[in-house]
């Protein structure tokens, strides 16, 4: 009988932790550019790098959150998500570069509103929709059960914990919400090797908008590509396609 590694909430770590996490800054090769939306030209937003086995490399996976749903990030091919496969060393964390500068307003009814405004410029200072609000280490557990959900619930039974406290899933066949959306390799054309589905997680105000969702990364290795996309209940048009 085969079985389900799932990828269980292990607590927090430091943001540039080299393991396998859910939020922080990415590790990257020197000189990497933070990815870009290729829709909106905006910066995407870090979800998680994922440590590949047999030192294959690290997965970074990245997606548009400056306008939700606006650039098709659910789609391999839309240009609103990013995954990128790095070689398992000489990383270091990805730094944030600086934003855009806003456009200058109305200097006189800028400096008419008072105390009031700044502090509000300051709470929107503080929320940048490129980083995650939490980082989130995973433990690996092997559920004696192929199916992803029977296994959720068999983990979640047997250790007492709730069902939203699993991240998703390593490895093996990827449970589709909808239909197979695997993603090919724009180098060789090949399907791309299955890494890891994700979930929201268990605090709603620090995961990932997966739109109650979740999401697929894939990675060909031999060429060194990533594929990354997201699904959900809802239902939306094909959207599978090449990775990046």
């Amino acid at each position: 009988m085969s079985a389900t590694t799932l990828l269980i909430h292990d607590g927090s770590a430091a943001p540039d932790a080299p393991v396998t996490r859910v939020g922080g800054l990415p590790l990257a090769p020197a000189g990497t550019d933070w990815p870009t939306c290729t829709a909106c030209s905006g910066q995407l937003q870090f979800i998680a790098q994922l440590v590949l086995d047999g030192g294959r490399g690290v997965l970074a996976v990245f997606m548009c959150a400056n306008d939700p749903g606006s650039c098709q990030e659910w789609s391999a091919t839309s240009g609103g998500n990013r995954a990128l496969l790095f070689p398992p060393d000489g990383l270091a964390p990805l730094p944030l570069p600086a934003l855009p500068a806003a456009e200058d307003g109305d200097d006189e009814s800028d400096e008419d509103d008072g105390d009031a405004d700044e502090e509000e410029d300051d709470e929107e200072d503080d929320e940048d929709v490129r980083l995650l609000g939490a980082v989130r280490t995973v433990e690996r557990v092997t559920v004696a059960e192929p199916e992803y959900r029977p296994a959720v619930k068999a983990w979640s039974e047997r250790s007492g914990r709730p069902g939203n406290e699993v991240l998703g899933r390593l490895g093996g066949t990827p449970d589709w919400l909808q239909y197979d959306e695997t993603p090919h390799c724009t180098g060789c054309g090949a399907p791309m090797e299955f890494i890891a589905q994700l979930e929201d997680g268990p605090d709603p105000l620090t995961a990932p908008n997966f739109g109650s969702g979740r999401a697929y990364a894939h990675a060909c290795a031999p060429c060194g590509r990533g594929g990354w996309l997201w699904d959900w209940w809802g239902g939306r048009p094909p959207g599978g396609g090449a990775g990046t």
